[in-house]
């Protein structure tokens, strides 16, 4: 169980919002907000790379194309530039740009939406960013919402769901394309309300079966108390990360302390 630290980039400044409530308004990129940062994705890169808390998130959260999303990716490598090689990057990734991202100094990219078409998973999307970029540089984000009894994987900034539904077997399948898993709880992400713990059961039963790649969760983790339930339930076997309750996003989880927990 490692702590993977995250950099949450939204209109150009980081910061951590309430999971599933981004929006468009009049052309403007909106969100519930819990934490805007005084400081650059720099700050951050540098903290992450003086505690030695390699592997984490950034996450632009603008739609690619956009001058918002321009903004987020000036943040990015401010980052990527304080600590490289120390970091995963997501949002906007297609194609055409997961190679120059890349470049930019991040491990891996972190990809959802460009992969559907019309709400099915199109293998021949990923067969050919696998083959232009290999998948030890992939990470495929199933993050996803409760629909019924199933945890579905929503794209679009999390608003819209897809036929896929996030199982043991589905992990299992796709492990041979991508190097690891990055799983929020969309329902709980930003609300510091606690885990779905049903949705770490089937994150633990997957690693349980043999599942050779790595899995982040993330989504509602509040307290070192929340941490150490998440690390009973998943046997040591899902990695984690924490936003809104950690103390450098206005929470009160002390990285500290979460770094004595996990490491």
């Amino acid at each position: 169980m490692r702590f993977r630290p995250c950099i949450d980039i939204h209109n150009g400044k980081v910061k951590q919002i309430v999971g599933g409530s981004l929006a468009e308004q009049a052309g403007v990129s909106v969100a519930k907000e819990n934490f805007v940062s005084e400081q650059d994705g720099g700050f951050f890169g540098a903290l992450y790379r003086e505690k030695g808390l390699a592997g984490g998130h950034i996450i632009l959260l603008n739609p690619a194309g956009t001058e918002a999303y321009t903004a987020d990716l000036a943040q990015a490598k401010l980052a990527l530039k304080a600590f490289p090689g120390g970091f995963q990057i997501g949002g906007g990734v297609n194609g055409e740009n997961a190679a120059s991202l890349l470049a930019l100094g991040a491990t891996h990219v972190i990809v959802t939406s460009w992969l559907f078409d019309g709400g099915k998973l199109s293998q021949k999307r990923l067969e050919a960013l696998v083959s232009a970029i290999g998948r030890e540089h992939l990470v495929l984000d199933f993050s996803c919402r409760r629909k019924g009894e199933a945890f579905y994987v929503v794209t679009d900034r999390w608003q819209t769901y897809t036929d896929l539904t996030v199982t043991p077997e589905l992990l299992l399948a796709f492990e041979d394309a991508c190097d690891e898993y990055l799983i929020h709880g969309v329902d709980r992400e930003g609300t510091g309300a606690g885990m779905d713990e049903e949705l770490l059961e089937v994150l633990r039963e997957y690693r349980s079966r043999g599942g050779r790649n790595p899995v982040t969760y993330a989504g509602g983790i509040g307290s070192i108390e929340d941490l150490r339930r998440f690390r009973r339930l998943t046997e040591g076997m899902v990695d984690v990360t924490i936003g809104s309750a950690l103390d450098l996003f206005g929470g009160e989880v002390a990285l500290e302390d979460v770094m004595r927990e996990t490491m």
